[in-house]
């Protein structure tokens, strides 16, 4: 059976996918994510010419929905053009564990390949420390 992400994540992560600022690499990366409350939170990976300040789409998505409050996810998409679909680098993997370890991710490109896995295993042995009061 081929894995198929949920349409609304899919059609958010295309869009913003479309909104990458990739001037130096010219890889662009959108991703989607759904909170808890069913809301979805965009990001796209935006470069820097200083590459240590560019910031990947996945972190971005994530950043937004600390920005709204938000402290746990469970689902995201993650479009590229590459085949096959690319995963997030190791320092998002990071980061969506923080917030979600349980969280299923689909990795999907424009060919309709989807790769589905959850966010520790894509971070086996992850690590989380003990979040001080209001955090995940």
């Amino acid at each position: 059976m081929k894995a198929v992400p949920p349409q609304d994540l899919l059609d958010a992560a295309r869009e913003a996918h479309a909104h990458a600022y990739a001037p130096y690499s010219g890889f662009h990366v959108g991703a989607a994510l759904r909170a808890d409350d069913g809301s979805v939170i965009q990001g796209s990976n935006v470069e820097n010419g200083s590459y240590g300040l560019s910031r990947c789409a996945e972190q971005s998505a994530v950043q937004a929905l600390a920005t709204r409050g938000g402290r746990h996810f469970v689902e995201l998409v993650v479009f590229t053009h590459s085949d096959p679909p690319s995963s997030p680098c190791g320092a998002c993997r990071q980061v969506l564990y923080e917030f979600a370890p349980d969280a299923t991710v689909y990795l999907v490109n424009e060919r309709g390949t989807c790769l589905v896995r959850t966010v520790a295993e894509l971070l086996p042995d992850g690590f989380r420390l003990d979040a001080p009061e209001g955090g995940a």
